[in-house]
């Protein structure tokens, strides 16, 4: 049986010190540094192919961990992207059966994020890794709908990651405790979650995958809450005049991948939504490190070798054309 886990972070030391170096940092930077999480980021080589063999996963597709180049300053952003890019496309080259990878995409500057998704998926890229803010601008602004039309014209399917709220939000909601819990709660802990599956909705919102029917995309952590909501969300189809309620978006142009929460409780809910064909597996590395035991423990939660198939290779395959 093979295995691909399509939510695999890594890192370099220059963006990680741009990134450090901006005058409002990103706080949940501080997780990368946690124990040996750095310098695990930050390998693309032969510690990072022993973790695969050892939980038996046979491909990684590489995404650059949060927050992205999305905080760097115009110019940066898309110098970076394009290094990081050369990167990642280097690693895959070295070995070809191992990796593959989602580009990185410099959204602080609207004008070049298309041609960089088009020069990435030229250089045999899988699709895109994005944020669902970019200061404060949301993912669903205009500015983007010709990243949304080229991913959709190419094929690409974009993955929206969780992402630190912002600072007003931060205070507001998730303020008043001492800081590493207050960080915690803004972040992994239910922030993270929620600022995801609100970019999520606002594109279906937006009328998104009207104008792009074509357009996927992925979803972390069993879709960042945004699918178990339903009896809830639909009610905005009418009012936003969209053609279909809010469900059937997520059932036709969206794939849920599991980020290391290899809980079957979360796949039954996940098959009462949608179905088999949109459910890939990830781990979330290094964030999240399930061992080869737990990984095979999980397996057998599904109920015929078929879903299993689907859910370990053949979906990630289908979508992405590997």
């Amino acid at each position: 049986m093979s295995l691909i886990a399509i939510e695999e972070h890594w890192t370099t030391p220059a963006l990680t010190a741009a990134l450090n170096g901006l005058p409002d940092s990103d706080d949940s930077l501080a997780f990368n540094e946690m124990g040996d999480k750095l310098d695990r980021l930050q390998d693309l080589g032969e510690g990072r192919l022993a973790t695969l063999d050892e939980q038996g996963i046979d491909t990684s597709v590489i995404a650059l961990t949060p927050p992205g180049t999305q905080p760097l300053a115009p110019a940066d952003a898309v110098s970076l992207s394009r290094e990081l890019n050369d990167t990642a496309a280097e690693a895959v080259r070295r070995h070809p059966t191992r990796f593959r990878a989602l580009a990185t995409l410099p959204l602080s500057e609207p004008s070049a994020v298309a041609g960089e998704l088009e020069r990435a998926a030229g250089m045999g890229f899988v699709g895109a890794m994005v944020y669902g803010r970019t200061g404060d601008v949301a993912l669903d602004d205009s500015r983007y709908d010709d990243l949304f039309a080229t991913a959709a014209a190419l094929g690409q399917p974009i993955f929206i990651h969780p992402q630190i709220p912002s600072r007003a939000i931060r205070d507001a909601a998730y303020g008043g405790f001492d800081e590493m819990t207050s960080l915690a709660l803004a972040t992994f802990g239910w922030g993270w979650h929620i600022e995801a599956g609100l970019a999520a909705l606002r594109l279906i919102v937006r009328g998104t995958f009207d104008r792009h029917p074509d357009l996927q995309i992925i979803l972390g952590h069993w879709g960042e809450l945004l699918p178990f909501w339903s009896d809830r969300t639909n009610s905005l189809s009418r009012i936003a005049g969209l053609s279909r309620p809010v469900a059937e978006y997520l059932r036709s142009n969206f794939y849920l991948t599991t980020s290391g929460m290899l809980n079957p409780v979360l796949l039954q809910h996940a098959l009462a939504v949608t179905t088999i064909d949109r459910l890939i597996f990830s781990t979330d590395y290094p964030f999240q490190q399930p061992t080869g035991a737990e990984i095979r423990t999980f397996l057998e939660a599904f109920g015929s070798d078929v879903d299993r198939a689907k859910f370990t290779s053949g979906n990630a395959r289908t979508l992405f054309k590997l």
